[in-house]
């Protein structure tokens, strides 16, 4: 199969395309051909050895978690799902930008979505839903999404949107439109953030979730006035030194499914920023690296 791989841990250009093994699910584990695979931060991350001591993997590595495809092999055990059938979901910390993927845990793909669409909301859904479990029920009550306009951000947004809170994202001026179009009240981060929400929600924040790891987190838990009700997706650093939430993206069907449900139901639509082809997955992810994505980056396979 052809894939992307890097031999060596580095920047953007360790990454080329070429001709690799095809891999074989293991039991519990479905192979699709490959019709978009997403781009995420953690796969930069661990491309440039950031992370290598605690995310190492085996060299030469395919980068990639997320993806999206048609089944094409079934591995043991597995029930539900065949092949040919459209799905989404999300393998190991690798392997997915390539012609061939493996899956642990998948969901049926919408109808309403794109390939680029499905490929994209994969980690995100997953790392949204995760983050916004530990706050509790969301009806009636008020949420700040710090990071609103990002892939993980935006699709927190919509849930909370459709699980009936009233929520305020923040992003540069750019997005406000993008988050008014999502539901929520948009505003910008950074200093006098107490001040402008004092102001957008006169009777207080009851609940926020951090996207972003911008250095934000304390002013989270003085805006709400109690760590228990702040979560973060991106913070490890201060997570548990402040007492808040930290919640990791697991590779869970159930979550997976929900996505999809919300979905097919026109809650969760995932926003695609850039769309690149195989051969420029370098270029897409020294983009991502940049930051201040609106939605998600997608390579096209």
């Amino acid at each position: 199969m052809r894939a992307v791989r890097y031999h060596e841990y580095g920047d953007a250009k360790t990454l080329v395309v070429e001709e690799a093994p095809d891999p074989h699910p293991g039991p519990g584990e479905v192979r699709i051909r490959v019709a978009a695979a997403g781009v995420n931060p953690v796969d930069w991350k661990v491309r440039s050895g950031a992370v290598r001591d605690v995310l190492a993997v085996d060299l030469p590595a395919i980068p990639g978690r997320d993806a999206a495809g048609v089944v094409d092999e079934v591995g043991a055990g597995v029930q539900g799902v065949a092949v040919g059938d459209r799905v989404f979901g999300l393998g190991g910390v690798t392997g997915a930008t390539a012609e061939l993927a493996v899956l642990s845990a998948w969901a049926p793909v919408p109808a309403e979505w794109t390939d680029e669409q499905a490929a994209g909301a994969g980690l995100a859904s997953v790392t949204a839903l995760g983050g916004l479990k530990p706050l509790g029920a969301l009806r009636g009550r008020t949420l700040l999404v710090e990071g609103a306009a990002g892939g993980v951000g935006s699709a927190a947004v919509s849930f909370a949107v459709a699980r009936g809170a009233t929520v305020i994202g923040t992003a540069g001026e750019r997005n406000h439109a993008f988050l008014t179009s999502l539901g929520a009240v948009p505003t910008t981060y950074g200093t006098g953030l107490a001040d402008r929400l004092a102001d957008l929600a006169p009777h207080g924040v009851d609940l926020a979730l951090d996207t972003a790891a911008s250095g934000s987190l304390p002013d989270l838990v003085a805006i709400v006035g109690d760590p228990a009700r702040v979560s973060t997706v991106a913070d490890h650093a201060n997570a548990h030194r402040l007492g808040v939430h930290l919640a990791n993206a697991e590779n869970d069907p159930a979550l997976l499914t929900e996505a999809a449900e919300l979905g097919a139901q026109g809650h969760y639509t995932p926003h695609i920023a850039r769309t690149y082809p195989l051969e420029q997955t370098a270029q897409a992810h020294a983009d991502s690296e940049q930051g201040h994505t609106r939605g998600k980056i997608v390579v096209r396979v």
